[in-house]
């Protein structure tokens, strides 16, 4: 029988997904995979326990060991909104390696929880996970928004992970992705005061190491430039908490 293999990233859309997965095929031959990047919020994981709980599926949890900053350091690359290894090695890596070993591509389909505000991205999504075929749950009628899956999963006795009622538009990494932009630094440091400070830290570690780099960008006067937390927090009047 065909194995219905969802990325169960713990974010809103992969649980709304899933709905749509059980109410087409069941929960017989039904996988939840996760990954684990080590960063992610505690509430993710209590959603993600808590919703398994009632689907009656074990979620599978695969992980490279390393945490964000770590593959920056290894990849000797500081990761940012333009490019972020960090997904391709502590993502996809470990499920593609768990699928490999335990999905045939020929019965086997893959699910991603990106929804139709994001359909540009389902053909690369498609030929990155190749052999295996991907679907896109989200992407088909009725258009869902954020708002209406947040709903649906309160409607089903769950309470949704707290990164969205604390302003975040997804809950990866603890609210600490380097793919946000300044709006997103920005309220993570109001948010998460702590977090912030520890990623401040880290983006200074590499600067050492690595010369004039920074995850954010900023334009002056047509030219380019890194913009480093540090300097994104002073302009702010925050306090500087590194050490």
């Amino acid at each position: 029988m065909t194995v219905h293999v969802v990325q169960y990233s713990g974010g809103i859309g992969s649980w709304a997904a899933t709905q749509r997965v059980i109410a087409e095929h069941g929960t017989a031959n039904l996988v939840l995979l996760i990954a684990d990047t080590r960063v992610e919020d505690a509430d993710l994981w209590r959603f993600v326990h808590d919703s398994a709980a009632r689907i009656g599926v074990e979620p599978t949890v695969v992980a490279d060991g390393r945490s964000p900053f770590e593959v920056f350091h290894d990849q000797r690359f500081l990761g940012n909104s333009r490019l972020a290894p960090c997904s391709a090695i502590l993502k996809q890596r470990p499920a593609r390696a768990w699928l490999t070993a335990h999905a045939d591509p020929a019965d086997a389909v893959l699910y991603v929880g990106i929804d139709w505000s994001e359909s540009r991205r389902t053909a690369a999504i498609v030929n990155g996970w190749a052999p295996w075929t991907v679907r896109f749950p989200m992407c088909e009628p009725p258009c869902l928004s954020k708002q209406d899956m947040l709903d649906a999963a309160r409607a089903d006795g769950l309470t949704p992970p707290r990164l969205y009622e604390l302003g975040f538009s997804h809950n990866n990494c603890g609210g600490v992705c380097v793919r946000g932009g300044q709006k997103h630094w920005l309220h993570l440091l109001e948010v998460f005061p702590d977090r912030y400070a520890r990623a401040e830290a880290q983006e200074q570690q590499l600067r050492v190491e690595l010369g004039d780099v920074a995850i954010l960008r900023e334009r002056r006067g047509g030219v380019s430039r890194p913009l480093t937390l540090t300097e994104l927090r002073r302009r702010h009047g925050e306090r500087s908490t590194v050490s």
